[in-house]
């Protein structure tokens, strides 16, 4: 029973949050006169000590306790005696417990935000120096259209800035104070609960005693955010894993975030982002486990509840390793230009530019013009070369209407400079989004 109760060996790391939850109810307690000031005066200081001792590593976490709660109370009890007991009047464990986890969350959504900016400051600064690099755009995995380097980088910032969207809104939402909600009913002490609720930061009180100690939506929307900004790190990461392969060549990953391999010498491993393509797994398995915790929860509180505290825990982990690496690994790695080029070159990619040519020039429409472009991208690959490379008299004998102008837009560079709409690959369209992400993160 004791092994399978005590949640003291993961729940430790709410030290700080119930310290702080406690100092803030025994401050209310005095101020409303439930507690003498000498009481709250040596209760602050217990927890002061607690704290320290925590902090320092001379505290003996003991499992017969159960929980961070009875540690602190425990060993409080020790340092000032029975005005400890004091302590507890006007609540439960299970506002406890709400309040510390619902600080420690916000405080990961703070820390998640933060891991996310250093990212697209590190993305920006790729995205800023490579604005006019060219590159293949891919469909499919097939050469599409070419794009610049800048362009590619930007669209993860986007990415990442719903990411930091997600976690700014589930931080507000979560933003109200479950303490005084006590066991589950409130309380009859004349406590002031938005005194506790401005002293630990919280915008307000919670508004239902049944729900605040039995929710924990704020711990599933920090999940569900972590597990979408988690898959969009692992969809960058298995790029860098392609782009970084002797196949590909596109990236030079640096040193610190590889590593070689145990028998074959020329290896150069991106296990870097192999680790974080893999911690989506962990992070939405963490999601789903705490849905299933609670999909059947009566009102209120539920031992399974204790269940919710480790996977969070290991979620939060694994997601600002996972940000931290991939800050790493963009910030230093280097786009090979000359190959990207030519990768942007080749497969026909400026297809779609003739057929756009041949709309807005000769008025064909855009269908006709898909069709005759289709015919001469199988001449090209019928002579083994590539669109630019066909002459003038190939091309009229498909259309008698082409003229010498189609070879301003068949070069890569002349079509990403084409692609001038709001948000396109243009590197003036490039430039512009970048300055508008640096403004917005100043």
């Amino acid at each position: 029973m004791e092994a399978i109760n005590a949640s003291i060996g993961f729940d430790r790391r709410l030290y700080a949050q119930d310290i702080a939850g406690s100092r803030a109810h025994a401050a209310m307690l005095a101020a409303t006169g439930i507690l003498t000031d000498s009481d709250a005066e040596a209760i602050r200081e217990g927890l002061l000590t607690v704290l320290s001792e925590i902090e320092g590593g001379r505290f003996d976490f003991r499992t017969d306790l159960e929980d961070i709660h009875m540690n602190v109370e425990s060993r409080l009890r020790d340092l000032i005696g029975p005005a400890a007991g004091r302590l507890h009047t006007a609540r439960s464990r299970n506002d406890q417990v709400a309040v510390d986890f619902r600080l420690w969350v916000r405080d990961q959504c703070d820390a998640a935000i933060s891991g996310i900016t250093e990212l697209i400051r590190a993305l920006l600064a790729q995205a800023e120096a490579g604005a006019d690099w060219v590159m293949p755009g891919f469909t499919h995995l097939q050469t599409a259209q070419p794009v610049t380097w800048g362009h590619h980088m930007m669209a993860y910032v986007e990415m990442l800035g719903r990411d930091m969207g997600r976690f700014q809104d589930a931080r507000a939402r979560m933003n109200e104070c479950p303490l005084g909600a006590a066991a589950l009913a409130g309380t009859s002490f004349p406590i002031d609960r938005h005194m506790t609720a401005a002293a630990l930061g919280f915008d307000r009180p919670t508004a239902n005693s049944l729900d605040s100690v039995s929710d924990r939506d704020f711990a599933l929307e920090y999940l569900s955010a972590a597990s979408i900004c988690a898959m969009h790190l692992s969809r960058f990461a298995e790029e860098l894993v392609i782009w970084s392969s002797a196949q590909f060549r596109f990236v030079r990953l640096p040193d610190r975030w590889t590593t070689g391999s145990s028998i074959m010498p020329q290896k150069k491993n991106p296990d870097a982002a192999e680790l974080i393509r893999a911690k989506i797994g962990r992070i939405l398995g963490a999601t789903v486990a705490l849905f299933t915790v609670m999909k059947g929860l009566a009102l209120t509180y539920s031992k399974d509840m204790q269940e919710d505290k480790e996977q969070v825990f290991d979620a939060a982990d694994s997601l600002m390793l996972a940000l931290a690496a991939m800050s790493g690994m963009v910030a230093h790695m280097t786009a090979n230009r000359p190959v990207l080029a030519a990768a942007a070159a080749s497969g026909f990619s400026t297809a779609t530019d003739l057929a756009d040519w041949l709309v807005r020039t000769l008025g064909l429409p855009f269908r006709d013009a898909h069709h005759v472009t289709g015919t001469l991208v199988k001449c090209a690959e019928d002579r083994g070369c590539d669109l630019p490379d066909l002459t003038l008299a190939e091309m009229q004998a498909v259309h008698a209407g082409i003229t010498a102008d189609v070879f301003s837009v068949l070069g890569v560079e002349n079509s990403v400079r084409s692609r001038q709409s709001y948000g396109g690959t243009a590197p003036d369209q490039v430039r512009a989004q970048v300055a508008r992400w640096q403004a917005r993160l100043a």
